[in-house]
């Protein structure tokens, strides 16, 4: 009788073994005769064709839309979609935004501190000792 290996699959974990990268697509909608369109007109020219090259597992679009700001939209792997409106913006921060867009989870922003409402447990008592309205001074009606 032989000895035969069992065929173990890999679950993916991201941070352990393979990074997945959960930003699946991009779409860059943009105005052709529109003012506040003319940083996207010039990043979709000059720069889209570099930032495609560099992330090839993301998927890119372009389509115009015709009076309108020009917008890009990112739609993740958790079915989430995030969009940024690009108007008046440089190529420069436009190839900016679509970085964040790119690198974001998707996941909606998280309140944290006094106005997420956390309640902050320590392990130690307070230095003033518990209050109780029995302390201080009594009152006399």
């Amino acid at each position: 009788m032989t000895v035969q290996a069992l065929r173990a699959v890999t679950k993916a974990q991201n941070g352990v073994g393979a990074f997945i990268l959960q930003c699946k697509r991009l779409d860059f909608h943009y105005c052709d005769w529109a003012g506040s369109s003319k940083g996207m007109n010039a990043f979709i020219n000059t720069h889209l064709a570099r930032f495609a090259s560099a992330n090839p597992t993301v998927e890119l679009t372009v389509s115009p839309r015709p009076g309108k700001h020009p917008v890009i939209r990112g739609t993740y792997i958790n079915g989430r979609e995030k969009a940024v409106c690009v108007r008046n913006m440089t190529p420069h921060e436009i190839l900016e935004k679509a970085n964040y867009l790119r690198g974001a989870s998707g996941e909606k922003l998280k309140r944290s501190g006094r106005a997420g409402r956390t309640v902050v447990r320590s392990q130690t008592e307070s230095v003033r000792g518990v209050w109780s309205p029995f302390h201080g001074q009594q009152f006399k009606v």
